[in-house]
Order: structure tokens, then C-alpha cells, then sequence
């Protein structure tokens, strides 16, 4: 018998629901193969990814690869402060918090201010993580897999983590209260914590979505939908007097490696998955 028909390969395929569905529909997107790595580099990463998930399995190996992911999180993090601290005068990026805040206050109306609010509840506190549950819920139920799961709650986590310490590290006062529509907060205003959350969480779910896909309109149509979401979604924080843009456009940003990283683990986990079928044929 091959390698492919050992007892022990097809209890392992028998554990995990869904794996020979991931394999054959989250593989390729567009015709490009996702295990396949194109520099020395991502060769040199997969290789690694190899050996752990020949070792301590291909979900052990992903929860690795983020947890390594959530180290990068907090250097990323790091690194947004020192960015603050080069642009953040007059001549730099922050020059333009003040006219933008100004000109949304222009914008304003009682009626467009209570869409607004509403708006953006969806990306708070209560609304996102009710988003990332329904995601989690859905996907792995509907895959019979734990990877939508670990991914989304991943995303979500990251996410957090990156908040909690740009906040704590840079401190900065949010715009004065009187320019803010109600209801106010009052955490420190860097990096924008609604921002950074919509792209990694929302970000994820369309990346699993996309995967699905085999309509080049509807992949576009929901990666279009995402970016949409997450771009008013910082822009409502701005016009309700809630942050600054820098905030936002570092939340942007953040959200967006952090995202990166996300995809890059998944890739790693379906290489590790797709691997064993792979080795040559051996008769017995």
C-alpha cells in the first residue's frame, strides 16, 4: 500500500472534520497555490512550519505560528509609537488631525450624528466581538474545522493586544470633549482601537471567505466590502470627535500587518496539511 493508505495518516484525516475540504478548497485562490512559496525566505519558513507540524501536528504548529505572531504584535506595536513620535508636529502626518477635525464638524447634523453613532457601535465593544462569534460560529460549522476559529479568535486577540499597548505606551489625549458628539470616552486616544479591530477581525472573515470563492466578481466584491467597512469605519471616528486621524490611520495600518501575519500562518498551516500527500509512493 502507498503512503497515502497508512492507518495511522487516515486516523489522523478521520480526527479532524474538514481537513480534506480545506485542502481542496482553500488551497488556491485565483489559481494560485498557497503552499506554494515563491522566495528563499517563505521556503525557508514553510521548511520550518514542516518539521514542527511533523512533530506536534498541524493545529499545534498554527497555535505556534500566532503565538510567535503575537510577540511581532507588540514590536509592531513599539514601532508605531516611534512612527507617532517622528510625525507627530506640525509639518508631519499629525498636521492634518486639526483641518479634518474641523472640516467633519462642518458635516455634522443631529440626524446624521445618531447614524454615525450607530454606525460605528458596530465596531465597538459589543458589536465586534458579537461579529467575530457569529464568524467563528458560522465558519467552523460549516467546515467542520477548528481553523475559522483559531484564526478569527486570533485576529481579535492581536488586535487587542496591539490596542492596549499603544494606548498605554503613547498616552495621547483625545480631541477636546467639546468637539466630540455623546456619548464621550475617555482611554487615551492612540492607536484607534475600533480601527485596528474592524481590519484584523473583519479582515479575517473576508480572507475565509475569499477562500470559498471560485467567482473572481464575488472574491473582489467581498474584499471591496471589507475595505469599505473598515475605511468608514475609521472615518466615523474622526467625524464623531472620538480621535484624531493619526489614530486612525495608524489603526489602519496595524490592523493590516497584523492581518498579514494571520494569512501568512494559515498559509502555513494548509502546507503543512497538504505535505504528507506529497511523499513518494512507497510499496509494502
Amino acid at each position: 500500500m502507498t503512503s497515502d493508505d497508512r492507518p495511522g495518516e487516515r486516523a489522523a484525516d478521520n480526527a479532524a472534520p474538514g481537513v480534506d475540504e480545506e485542502l481542496r478548497e482553500d488551497r488556491y485562490v485565483g489559481g494560485r497555490d498557497l503552499t506554494r512559496w515563491r522566495t528563499r525566505v517563505g521556503d525557508a519558513i514553510a521548511a520550518f512550519a514542516r518539521w514542527v507540524g511533523a512533530r506536534m501536528g498541524p493545529y499545534t504548529a498554527l497555535v505556534i505560528t500566532l503565538l510567535v505572531g503575537l510577540a511581532l504584535v507588540f514590536l509592531l506595536s513599539v514601532a508605531a509609537v516611534e512612527v507617532y513620535d517622528a510625525v507627530a508636529d506640525e509639518d508631519g502626518v499629525a498636521g492634518i488631525d486639526e483641518p479634518l477635525l474641523l472640516f467633519m464638524l462642518g458635516l455634522r447634523s443631529p440626524g446624521l450624528d445618531v447614524a454615525v453613532t450607530a454606525f460605528t457601535d458596530v465596531a465597538g465593544t459589543i458589536g465586534m466581538p458579537v461579529i467575530a462569534a457569529l464568524g467563528m460560529v458560522a465558519l467552523g460549522l460549516t467546515r467542520r474545522s477548528w481553523t475559522p476559529v483559531v484564526i478569527i479568535a486570533a485576529a481579535g486577540t492581536g488586535s487587542l493586544l496591539m490596542t492596549i499597548a499603544g494606548k498605554e505606551l503613547i498616552q495621547r489625549e483625545r480631541p477636546p470633549l467639546i468637539d466630540a458628539v455623546p456619548p464621550f470616552e475617555y482611554s487615551p486616544s492612540f492607536p484607534s482601537g475600533h480601527t485596528l479591530n474592524a481590519v484584523a477581525v473583519v479582515g479575517a472573515i473576508a480572507y475565509l471567505l475569499v477562500l470559498r470563492r471560485t467567482s473572481r466578481g464575488a472574491r473582489i466584491a467581498i474584499v471591496g466590502g471589507a475595505v469599505a467597512f473598515d475605511a468608514l469605519v475609521g472615518m466615523s471616528r474622526v467625524y464623531l470627535g472620538h480621535h484624531w486621524f493619526t489614530d486612525v490611520l495608524v489603526g489602519w495600518i496595524l490592523g493590516a500587518l497584523w492581518l498579514a501575519l494571520l494569512i501568512t500562518a494559515h498559509r502555513l498551516y494548509l502546507t503543512i496539511r497538504e505535505q504528507p500527500r506529497h511523499r513518494p509512493a512507497a510499496i509494502s
